[in-house]
């Protein structure tokens, strides 16, 4: 059985969009594999943020999570800042990894493009803290949109110089798209 994991950044309350691209599939595959779903708040500080917006927005994510049918007996929901060994692997991922790599990644030029007065390296190192939500469950399975596949590929390198500097630890993560058009606004299509 495969060990999937995936996370959504709590930014505001789910939407459509988010159901569509992610959760609906999430659902599926809870009842065919090892899941685990997170919420990511530390990916959350990585753009401008309102603290305590943020925290209200963690609860209702959790919420909005279990209103549309992710079961806690059928897979685990977590809370990302809840579990420091996130943090720590990532800094470790962070500690052998040349910055080139993290700077080819093409969603931290968009970041920076979006916000330049909030370019930090927290979204520099983002890639590092991704890949260790997902290796550190030993996930073998990531369902993601296709604008994520970089960030699983830049996740399997990062891992593959782990086990050659370390030692077989990790294993190889697979994408599995999600199927559906992209929605980005019911308001402006």
């Amino acid at each position: 059985m495969s060990r999937v994991f995936s996370g959504i950044r709590p930014s505001g309350r789910l939407h459509l969009g988010n159901y569509l691209g992610a959760i609906k599939n999430w659902i599926t595959l809870q009842g065919k594999h090892d899941c685990i779903y997170a919420i990511v708040d530390y990916h959350a500080i990585t753009t401008p943020f309102n603290p305590e917006e943020l925290r209200q927005n963690v609860r209702e994510v959790a919420l909005d999570y279990l209103a549309v049918g992710l079961a806690p007996k059928r897979a685990a929901l977590i809370v990302q800042s809840h579990v420091p060994e996130h943090v720590e692997l990532g800094w470790i991922f962070q500690s052998i990894c040349p910055v080139s790599w993290f700077e080819r990644v093409p969603t931290y030029k968009d970041k920076i493009a979006q916000h330049p007065e909030y370019v930090n390296l927290g979204l520099l190192a983002y890639p590092a803290l991704m890949a260790a939500d997902i290796l550190i469950y030993k996930s073998t399975l990531v369902p993601v949109g296709e604008d994520q596949v970089p960030h699983i590929e830049m996740t399997n390198d990062i891992g593959r110089k782990f086990n050659r500097d370390f030692g077989k630890t990790f294993p190889e993560v697979k994408v599995s798209l999600t199927e559906g058009a992209r929605i980005m606004s019911l308001q402006d299509g």
